[in-house]
Protein backbone atom coordinates (compact mmCIF):
# COMPACT_ATOMS: atom_id res chain seq x y z
CA UNK A 1 0.00 0.00 0.00
CA UNK A 2 1.20 3.50 -0.77
CA UNK A 3 2.02 5.25 2.51
CA UNK A 4 2.11 8.69 0.90
CA UNK A 5 -1.66 8.73 0.75
CA UNK A 6 -1.81 8.88 4.54
CA UNK A 7 0.33 11.97 4.96
CA UNK A 8 -1.24 15.30 5.74
CA UNK A 9 -0.27 17.85 3.13
CA UNK A 10 0.42 21.33 4.44
CA UNK A 11 0.64 24.02 1.81
CA UNK A 12 3.11 26.88 2.10
CA UNK A 13 3.42 30.09 0.15
CA UNK A 14 5.58 28.49 -2.55
CA UNK A 15 3.38 25.44 -3.15
CA UNK A 16 -0.01 27.18 -3.03
CA UNK A 17 -1.93 26.99 -6.32
CA UNK A 18 -3.63 30.35 -6.61
CA UNK A 19 -6.03 31.00 -9.47
CA UNK A 20 -7.82 34.08 -10.76
CA UNK A 21 -11.62 33.93 -10.61
CA UNK A 22 -14.29 36.34 -11.89
CA UNK A 23 -17.59 36.55 -10.00
CA UNK A 24 -20.59 38.45 -11.35
CA UNK A 25 -22.55 40.21 -8.59
CA UNK A 26 -25.58 41.13 -10.71
CA UNK A 27 -28.81 40.58 -8.71
CA UNK A 28 -26.97 38.67 -5.96
CA UNK A 29 -27.73 39.20 -2.27
CA UNK A 30 -24.70 40.88 -0.68
CA UNK A 31 -24.21 38.66 2.38
CA UNK A 32 -24.73 35.37 0.56
CA UNK A 33 -22.37 36.41 -2.21
CA UNK A 34 -19.69 37.61 0.20
CA UNK A 35 -19.80 34.44 2.31
CA UNK A 36 -18.97 32.38 -0.79
CA UNK A 37 -16.31 34.88 -1.89
CA UNK A 38 -14.76 34.71 1.61
CA UNK A 39 -14.51 30.93 1.26
CA UNK A 40 -12.86 31.36 -2.15
CA UNK A 41 -10.40 33.89 -0.71
CA UNK A 42 -9.42 31.56 2.14
CA UNK A 43 -9.14 28.49 -0.09
CA UNK A 44 -11.83 26.46 1.68
CA UNK A 45 -12.99 24.92 -1.59
CA UNK A 46 -9.56 23.40 -2.25
CA UNK A 47 -8.55 19.93 -1.07
CA UNK A 48 -5.18 21.18 0.21
CA UNK A 49 -6.60 23.93 2.45
CA UNK A 50 -4.23 25.05 5.20
CA UNK A 51 -5.68 27.48 7.76
CA UNK A 52 -2.47 29.41 8.49
CA UNK A 53 -1.45 30.07 4.85
CA UNK A 54 -2.90 32.33 2.17
CA UNK A 55 -3.80 29.53 -0.25
CA UNK A 56 -7.04 30.97 -1.64
CA UNK A 57 -7.83 32.36 -5.06
CA UNK A 58 -7.66 35.93 -6.31
CA UNK A 59 -11.27 37.03 -6.80
CA UNK A 60 -12.48 39.73 -9.19
CA UNK A 61 -16.02 40.95 -8.50
CA UNK A 62 -17.69 42.69 -11.44
CA UNK A 63 -21.03 44.56 -11.56
CA UNK A 64 -20.73 45.29 -7.84
CA UNK A 65 -23.12 48.24 -8.15
CA UNK A 66 -25.95 45.83 -9.06
CA UNK A 67 -25.82 43.89 -5.77
CA UNK A 68 -29.01 43.62 -3.69
CA UNK A 69 -29.87 43.82 -0.03
CA UNK A 70 -33.15 42.44 1.27
CA UNK A 71 -35.66 44.46 3.25
CA UNK A 72 -34.72 47.98 4.30
CA UNK A 73 -31.06 47.16 4.97
CA UNK A 74 -29.80 49.79 2.51
CA UNK A 75 -30.86 52.52 4.95
CA UNK A 76 -31.57 50.82 8.30
CA UNK A 77 -28.31 48.89 8.82
CA UNK A 78 -25.64 50.92 10.59
CA UNK A 79 -21.85 50.44 10.44
CA UNK A 80 -19.98 52.25 13.23
CA UNK A 81 -16.41 53.52 13.14
CA UNK A 82 -14.55 55.23 15.96
CA UNK A 83 -11.46 57.38 15.53
CA UNK A 84 -10.49 57.27 19.21
CA UNK A 85 -11.13 60.95 19.80
CA UNK A 86 -14.11 62.42 21.67
CA UNK A 87 -16.97 62.80 19.23
CA UNK A 88 -15.15 60.61 16.73
CA UNK A 89 -17.83 57.96 16.34
CA UNK A 90 -19.27 57.91 12.82
CA UNK A 91 -22.10 55.83 11.49
CA UNK A 92 -22.65 54.87 7.88
CA UNK A 93 -25.31 52.91 6.08
CA UNK A 94 -24.62 50.52 3.20
CA UNK A 95 -26.10 53.14 0.86
CA UNK A 96 -23.47 55.67 2.01
CA UNK A 97 -20.66 53.14 1.56
CA UNK A 98 -21.95 52.21 -1.92
CA UNK A 99 -22.03 55.91 -2.86
CA UNK A 100 -18.32 56.20 -1.99
CA UNK A 101 -17.56 53.09 -4.07
CA UNK A 102 -18.68 49.50 -4.04
CA UNK A 103 -15.19 48.38 -3.01
CA UNK A 104 -15.68 49.97 0.43
CA UNK A 105 -18.95 48.12 0.98
CA UNK A 106 -17.55 44.76 -0.15
CA UNK A 107 -14.35 45.18 1.89
CA UNK A 108 -16.39 46.02 5.01
CA UNK A 109 -18.59 42.94 4.60
CA UNK A 110 -15.74 40.59 3.63
CA UNK A 111 -13.51 41.76 6.50
CA UNK A 112 -16.20 40.70 8.97
CA UNK A 113 -16.32 37.21 7.43
CA UNK A 114 -12.57 36.55 7.58
CA UNK A 115 -10.57 35.52 10.68
CA UNK A 116 -9.51 38.34 12.96
CA UNK A 117 -5.73 38.07 12.54
CA UNK A 118 -2.83 39.27 10.37
CA UNK A 119 -3.62 36.73 7.68
CA UNK A 120 -7.03 38.26 7.01
CA UNK A 121 -5.41 41.56 6.00
CA UNK A 122 -3.23 39.66 3.53
CA UNK A 123 -6.22 37.70 2.20
CA UNK A 124 -8.30 40.85 1.78
CA UNK A 125 -5.73 42.18 -0.72
CA UNK A 126 -6.71 39.37 -3.10
CA UNK A 127 -10.15 40.78 -3.90
CA UNK A 128 -10.74 43.33 -6.66
CA UNK A 129 -14.14 45.05 -6.90
CA UNK A 130 -15.41 46.84 -10.02
CA UNK A 131 -18.74 48.58 -10.58
CA UNK A 132 -19.01 47.78 -14.27
CA UNK A 133 -18.55 44.63 -16.36
CA UNK A 134 -14.91 45.46 -17.29
CA UNK A 135 -11.88 44.83 -15.09
CA UNK A 136 -8.12 45.46 -15.33
CA UNK A 137 -6.93 41.89 -14.71
CA UNK A 138 -7.34 40.53 -18.26
CA UNK A 139 -3.65 39.58 -18.42
CA UNK A 140 -4.12 36.98 -15.66
CA UNK A 141 -6.66 35.05 -17.80
CA UNK A 142 -9.26 34.71 -15.05
CA UNK A 143 -11.94 32.06 -15.30
CA UNK A 144 -15.58 32.99 -14.79
CA UNK A 145 -17.44 30.89 -12.26
CA UNK A 146 -21.10 30.65 -11.28
CA UNK A 147 -21.22 31.62 -7.62
CA UNK A 148 -24.61 29.96 -7.20
CA UNK A 149 -23.07 26.54 -7.97
CA UNK A 150 -20.86 26.73 -4.86
CA UNK A 151 -22.07 25.70 -1.41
Amino acid sequence: MNTLSYKTVSVNKATATKEWVVVDATDQVLGRLCSKVAKLLRGKYKPNFTPNVDCGDNVIIINADKVKLTGNKWTDRVYLTFSGYPGGQREMSPKDLQAKGSARLFNKVLKGMLPKNKLSDRILRNVYVYDGPEHKQQAQNPKTIDINALK
